[in-house]
């Protein structure tokens, strides 16, 4: 793009000599009139073609590289409106999980949350889990010869992911369940919070991310509310002030990890947060569990004590736009031991496959199980007969439902917990067994993904210079 340029006209220093000869004086007097009327006409004109601009576009102030526009533009009938697609990655999945950011679904998502950072209660400052995962497990492909400060692990890799992957965006997300705790102290101290914002976006700097997601469950009491509300205002700020520097087409995104349980969402100033918020990712799954004393469906789209659905509609009527609102799903199942089924009594958990009474999806359902689907309550369950064992997970028909559910009411997308639970990806040297043996079918992210509508498509951000790390200074160059 070029800047309007301005030439001096040709114009001559001197103007035609006047010369008094004899009678003719007259004469010559008005025909130099004549002449300079004709080179004034003549002078404008060329002065009005010489100064029209070039380009009717300005340069930018602050020229954005190629590679962070802010939008693909690769389908002009969708160029970034589509449905968000959510994963959670966790670094605890590369160990016995045997999920490293390789075989997170690139194509099949919009987002990926990385969970899970912690917060110091005492000093505020937001701090990396696991250091070996996070950073420095060389996977293959990594030098250990590097000249310099650099940074390995999962978050290199997906940085390289993002490279690949333009559409892919990261956030980091802090809390969860057992680290949200130590969110009670700080949302209510303003320099406790000031020291989460500042070490939380150094965090997104340092290693090469697109946003910022908290997991706080949850607010206990209106003072903490009110915290909530000032720690997303101020990152909010905070994200702004340090995308302004990074130039034209830079957008750091936040979002929350939000209730579906009214005893917990009505406790939150839902129309003061969302001003800060640009989505929000609604935990719609852990409806029922081992802390019921009755065994029935953890994650139903209609109907019950707690709904999909009936959360969603809450969050509307807080004033929290359609686009906003991503609806969650569970990649695991829910078991409940010694029961007839759904809305009946139960006592115990089946193993799990990490944890007693949670089974991954990909192990559903159960060698000797029968799968049941309610469709009006949009729920489905195993049940097998010989051990009176209910798995209340989401089967491939009810991930469909769900994503025909979030098309027609114009939600956000989808958002899913965790990557590593899913089918469609093996895991070499994974343990075998009971509860973790693979069983067939599709991966419940494509099959929302494809029933919801196409995906978001706007640009991640790969320029991080202020990184810690030489490589991600240099974008992994």
């Amino acid at each position: 793009m070029s800047s309007t340029s301005y030439q001096p006209l040709p114009t001559s220093d001197r103007l035609p000599q006047r010369q008094v000869r004899d009678s003719s004086f007259t004469r010559h007097r008005v025909l130099l009139a004549l002449l300079l009327s004709f080179l004034a006409v003549l002078l404008f004109k060329v002065g009005l073609y010489s100064f029209q601009p070039k380009s009717p576009i300005n340069p930018p102030q602050h020229p954005v590289p190629e590679k962070d526009l802010p939008c693909s533009g690769e389908d002009p009938k969708m160029p970034c409106d589509g449905k968000y697609s959510i994963g959670y990655f966790v670094n605890w999945g590369i160990y016995g999980r045997k999920f490293p950011p390789s075989l997170i679904p690139a194509k099949d998502l919009t987002h990926i949350l990385y969970a899970f950072a912690n917060v110091k209660p005492d000093s505020g400052e937001v701090y990396l889990s696991d250091l070996w995962a996070d950073q420095d497990i060389h996977y293959p492909g990594d030098s250990w010869n590097d000249v310099g400060n650099n940074l390995y692990g999962n978050f290199k890799a997906i940085y390289n992911l993002k490279k690949q992957n333009r559409h892919l965006k990261v956030l980091l997300s802090i809390g969860g369940w057992t680290y949200s705790p130590s969110f009670h102290p700080v949302v209510v101290n303003p320099a406790l919070r000031a020291k989460f914002v500042e070490s939380s976006v150094k965090l997104l700097e340092d290693y090469g991310l697109d946003g910022l997601d908290v997991d706080y469950e949850y607010p206990s009491d209106d003072s903490q509310a009110l915290g909530y509300v000032a720690l997303l205002e101020e990152m909010r700020t905070a994200l702004d002030k340090h995308a302004e520097k990074k130039g034209s087409g830079c957008k750091f995104l936040l979002s929350i990890a939000a209730p579906c349980g009214p005893d917990n969402y009505r406790k939150l100033h839902v129309a003061a947060m969302d001003k800060s918020l640009d989505f929000w990712n609604l935990m719609a799954y852990d409806f029922s569990g081992s802390w019921d004393p009755i065994a029935n469906h953890q994650a139903n789209l209609h109907g019950g004590a707690i709904s999909a659905s009936a959360s969603v509609d809450w969050y509307i009527s807080q004033g929290v736009k359609r686009d906003k609102i991503v609806l969650g799903l569970p990649l695991y199942g829910r078991s409940f031991l010694n029961t007839q089924g759904p809305g009946t009594a139960f006592s115990g958990m089946g193993q799990g496959t990490w944890e007693s009474g949670v089974y991954d999806y990909r192990a559903l359902p159960l060698p000797g199980s029968t799968l049941h689907h309610d469709e009006k309550a949009g729920a489905s369950w195993t049940y097998d007969n010989t051990k009176k064992e209910m798995v209340s997970f989401d089967s491939e028909g009810i991930a469909k439902l769900k994503g025909h559910y979030i098309k027609k009411e114009n939600l956000g997308g989808s958002m899913f917990w965790e990557l590593s639970g899913d089918k469609g990806s093996a895991r070499e040297g994974m343990e075998a067994g009971p509860g973790k043996d693979v069983q067939p079918g599709k991966s419940l992210v494509t099959i929302v993904k494809d029933s919801m509508g196409g995906l978001e498509k706007s640009n991640n951000w790969l320029s991080y210079t202020d990184s810690k790390f030489d490589n991600m200074k240099n974008g992994m160059a």
